[in-house]
């Protein structure tokens, strides 16, 4: 059981780090551009949006 924790609290550390990147994006603003198109605002609220519930899911999982 304790190898499942540990990998849980680790993925939930990733997503945390993407959450915390999405919303200094959003804070400052600077831009971002794959394959030469734009990413927006609005998408980088959505990565923040699912990266805070997944880093909450895999947290409580890990908790168990």
């Amino acid at each position: 059981m304790g190898t499942r924790k540990l990998v849980l609290t680790a993925a939930a550390v990733i997503f945390l780090l993407v959450t915390l990147a999405a919303l200094y994006r959003l804070l400052v603003g600077f831009p971002i551009s794959i394959g030469g198109e734009e990413v927006g605002q609005v998408s980088t609220f959505f990565v923040l949006v699912c990266g805070a519930a997944l880093t909450l899911m895999l947290f409580n999982e890990a908790r168990k």
